[in-house]
């Protein structure tokens, strides 16, 4: 898979803490900054589909958690 190189201005304790998860998950710190992206989007329900489009946010705009059953 091709993969866009695109230049990133970040605060440098913001990133130091990026490389700290980053090692702990045994990722590149490249790696760790796609995770985090990709987990962000499929979150906000906006990660594509294997369609190819956006996907539409759950109702309200937030993730749906399951009810507990009490």
């Amino acid at each position: 898979m091709a993969r866009k190189q695109y230049p990133l201005r970040i605060d440098p304790e913001l990133w130091s803490a990026v490389q700290r998860w980053a090692a702990d998950e045994m990722r590149s710190s490249n790696a760790q900054v796609e995770w985090i992206v990709r987990d962000a989007l499929r979150r906000a329900g906006r990660l594509p589909g294997r369609g190819g489009g956006d996907v539409a946010p759950p109702s309200g705009g937030e993730e749906q958690l399951p009810r507990s059953r009490d």
